[in-house]
């Protein structure tokens, strides 16, 4: 699960959304800088990625970009689910993704301070972009890996992810449709949870 992924799944604008937003960019002892909810939401996150990692949906997900990505291609299989989240918004939630992400861009605003100097540093891309939204197009999703290959070890291969979403997109979005019940499902009983332990 990638960005948007990520915020949806928290629901609505929190603390626990923060989170959620941050925890890649949060290691070790520095959990304990933040807030209760902020640190539940963090843990959320890494809930969300382990759950993700070993779903089997996933995997054959995954398995369509290993010819282009090799061990990468679960990175990728983030970005492109966050497609198809964004693509058919209107299945999951009752605002439009452009109000949704508005709304997204300035909570986390409000917030700035709170968050880590990485994610500081490119909030105000992300918002100017309004990357969040263009994942609906195929054209942000090449961005959005393009982008990651020039500032990480991702190969910069993003015309070879669009030609398999081309060629395999209506195999891929029951594969994320069918994931994306189980995951909404695991989420709302963890929040249930940690509702609870706050």
């Amino acid at each position: 699960m990638n960005f948007l992924a990520h915020i949806y799944l928290s629901g609505k604008p929190s603390p626990l959304m923060i989170g959620n937003f941050i925890a890649d960019y949060v290691k070790g002892k520095q959990l304990e800088r933040y807030t209760p909810e902020i640190q539940q939401g963090i843990r959320l996150h890494r809930k969300i990625d382990a759950f993700t990692d070993k779903h089997e949906i996933v995997k054959r997900s995954t398995a369509r970009f290993k010819p282009c990505y090799q061990r990468y291609a679960s990175v990728v299989i983030d970005v492109v689910y966050d497609h198809y989240l964004a693509k058919f918004w209107n299945n999951y939630s009752d605002a439009e993704l452009n109000q949704y992400v508005t709304e997204v861009h300035n909570y986390f605003l409000k917030h700035y301070f709170t968050l880590p100097n990485r994610v500081k540093g490119f909030l105000p891309f992300l918002i100017k972009s309004r990357r969040l939204e263009t994942y609906k197009h195929m054209w942000g999703i090449e961005r959005s890996l393009a982008i990651m290959a020039n500032h990480s070890s991702l190969p910069a291969k993003s015309d070879c992810a669009i030609k398999v979403m081309e060629e395999q997109y209506d195999e891929i979005h029951h594969e994320f449709d069918a994931f994306f019940v189980d995951m909404r499902n695991m989420v709302q009983s963890e929040i249930a949870t940690l509702a609870t332990d706050l």
